[in-house]
């Protein structure tokens, strides 16, 4: 190209349009072409955006910035080249720069879809999911352009979801295949809770769209969320092969190979994101919850420090060194965390974690009566955010005992899958099940897995249609044959081979709320070996509530709801003993500290596996174990952690009065 050909305004304007054009095809020669336009105009600002964006999309980050940099220092009141510089900036691992650009150019131009879609990402790696949830709305706010949608679209942001859904619905009557349209339905979906649906619809919207890579990082999510790591993880190559070095894209490759199970590949994806994103407190944090599942505690404890000094206010970081329960917070973080809980402004997720965090705290400093109030402010926090409605697991369990008689097992006798692979253990959380799953797993036949979210996920298939009123789970099932149930069984064994790495013939499931759903469990796996998990009511209800889960768990924010619940498992598993004989092998917890080696030689027979001495030495196993008693299950029994709960006696009142009889007729440790 020589010069003589750019000098008239007409090539000069060509020559850019051909480099701009090139930019998605050979950003290489979009460079060259940028340079040679430079060379006749030096200081043009499109034919520096270009330049900039070239080295950018071919790894040149620090150039980019440079010259991007500069030409938003000369072109202040440009949005397009705030937006690219903030692009640069966030591949560079700057995203307190790269925030700051993007917010600039929304400002500048608040119809600009993809700064607000950058801008989103970055304020994830930030930490900042609220402001982040506002930018994506923005970003599909932008994106229309239709007056109906873009009703729609102010209804989203307003988290009108009601509204936004209602006028959505009526568009895609007349107009079926508007991808946008199905986009913003699905994100509606998402924030009610409707995963299944707007899964749907975000297939549909690839169908109509392959391109549309908005929706399929959408997809990918919900993937994910939905418990579908094989499909996530192919949307997620395919948005990587578009944008390999995009951020958010690795971290949610990385928690879904967690998911899996492929710690050491999930490890080495957070690696090299936090080598070139050092600043991302919440990735920093994922890192240090990957550690810490395959037993690298103290380079967890250094993650979790990390992401608390890039962000002091983020409470689940604080929460994440407590859980690890074998740490020991110094007086120093009680103080951090108090001046945290002091900022008028912090969120309430990080409200919540921060007074869990701080229960533990003052725990360990033997502060019980602080300690106590601690949790319970936290707990009150988290309550008020769930939607636990007792009585609908109380109405479950006299639905199951009614449905669930020797009758109905007898007339389906040899149903479902015969497989005897599964070991379930089912019970309340905090009540050893982890412990047990170590065991089972140190034996040369089983392999431990994780809480796997299958047999709920089957079971939720049977329980959505209401029948005068009420659920129609579990009276949905007696409409099953004998070849459903096979299937069922089959289904489930498929679901969850993706989790089971090494070549052994039995496998643990140990979601403990499966205790709810026995009786399904044995209509379609009925060789499958059920254990129940059990420890005294006073240890394990409270033992629930000073425990912040991730997900889940709704009974365990309340003393009064913890001692229900309790109740309710307590009575199913009776009736589950009476009409099933032997079928349920309980272990009581106390027995298992006081005798190891009785009660896991019992474990075993239960399970038709032969005395195998590596059980008694479970805490040699290197394998990855992803709850809380991560750090316990890798030492010694102990006997320390028995009477715990005897610290807060004077405070567990109302949780003695609601257990009643159930504490007194308890087979273990005698009650106080």
């Amino acid at each position: 190209m020589s010069q003589s050909t750019l000098q008239p305004t007409g090539s000069l304007a060509t020559a850019l349009a051909h480099a701009a054009r090139l930019l998605a095809t050979d950003p290489a020669l979009a460079e060259a072409q940028a340079r040679e336009i430079l060379k006749v105009a030096p200081h043009h600002p499109e034919a520096l955006r270009v330049f900039g964006v070239a080295l950018r999309l071919q790894g040149k980050t620090t150039e980019a910035s440079e010259v991007l940099g500069a030409l938003a220092r000369a072109q202040p009141r440009s949005a397009a080249v705030q937006f690219e510089l903030g692009v640069a900036l966030g591949n560079l691992g700057n995203s307190r720069d790269a925030i700051a650009a993007l917010r600039r150019a929304v400002r500048l131009d608040p119809r600009h879809p993809h700064a607000w879609r950058a801008l989103g990402d970055q304020l994830v790696l930030a930490g900042d999911d609220g402001g982040a949830d506002e930018a994506y709305a923005r970003h599909i706010q932008a994106s229309v352009r239709n007056p109906q949608l873009l009703k729609a679209a102010a209804a989203l942001c307003d988290n009108k979801l009601a509204i936004a859904e209602g006028l959505l619905r009526a568009f895609l009557k007349e107009h079926p295949t508007d991808v946008g349209a199905i986009r913003m339905l699905a994100e509606t979906g998402i924030r009610l809770g409707r995963l299944e649906d707007a899964e749907k619809l975000l297939a549909r919207c690839l169908d109509l769209a392959p391109g549309f890579i908005e929706a399929r990082h959408n997809y990918a999510v919900v993937l994910h969320r939905q418990n579908k790591p094989s499909q996530a993880l192919a949307e997620i190559e395919a948005l990587l092969k578009r944008d390999p070095r995009n951020p958010g894209y690795r971290g949610l490759k990385a928690a879904v190979l967690g998911r899996i199970g492929e710690y050491n590949q999930a490890i080495a994806c957070y690696e090299s994101l936090l080598k070139e994103h050092p600043a991302q407190p919440k990735a920093w944090m994922s890192y240090g919850h990957a550690l810490k599942t395959v037993g690298r505690t103290d380079a967890a404890i250094a993650a979790y420090r990390k992401s608390i000094a890039l962000l002091p206010s983020l409470g689940e970081a604080y929460w994440s060194l407590a859980n690890l329960k074998t740490f020991r917070f110094a007086a120093a973080d009680a103080q951090s965390m108090r001046a945290q809980l002091r900022h008028g402004d912090l969120g309430e997720e990080d409200r919540v974690h921060l007074h869990f965090a701080l229960g533990k705290a003052l725990e360990d400093a033997q502060d019980y009566a602080e300690s106590f109030a601690e949790y319970e402010r936290g707990n009150a926090l988290r309550r008020q955010a769930m939607r636990y409605d007792a009585d609908e697991i109380t109405g479950l369990v006299a639905r199951s005992k009614a449905l669930f008689d020797k009758q109905f097992f007898a007339e389906r006798a040899g149903w479902g899958n015969p497989a005897p692979d599964p070991i379930f253990i089912v019970g309340l959380t905090r009540a050893g099940s982890t412990l047990l799953e170590q065991i089972l797993a140190s034996h040369f036949a089983v392999e431990g897995t994780m809480e796997l979210p299958d047999i709920i996920s089957l079971a939720k298939r049977f329980g959505r249609r209401k029948e005068q009123d009420n659920p129609a789970y579990p009276a949905s099932l007696q409409s099953l044959s004998a070849a459903d149930c096979r299937e069922l069984g089959e289904e489930y064994l498929s679901r969850t081979r993706i989790q089971r790495k090494l070549a052994r013939p039995f496998f643990v499931d140990k979601m403990p709320n499966n205790w709810t759903n026995v009786g399904f469990i044995h209509l379609i796996l009925p060789n499958a070996k059920i254990v129940d998990a059990r420890r005294h009511p006073l240890a394990c209800c409270f033992s629930n509530y000073k425990q912040l889960f991730a997900r889940g768990q709704g009974f365990s924010y309340g003393l009064d709801d913890c001692a229900r619940y309790y109740r309710d498992y307590v009575a199913l598993m009776a009736h589950f003993d009476s009409v099933l004989p032997g079928r349920i092998h309980r272990v009581i917890y106390e027995r298992l500290i006081e005798d190891p080696e009785r009660e896991i030689r019992r474990l075993l027979d239960h399970c038709g596996l032969p005395f195998e001495p590596d059980c008694l030495r479970f805490y040699e196993n290197e394998r990855a174990v992803r709850t809380a008693s991560s750090e316990q299950v890798r030492q010694p029994i102990f006997a320390e952690g028995l009477e715990q709960w005897k610290r807060f006696e004077p405070w567990l009142g109302e949780l003695k009065a609601a257990l009643g009889p159930f504490l007194d007729s308890y087979p273990g440790a005698p009650a106080a």
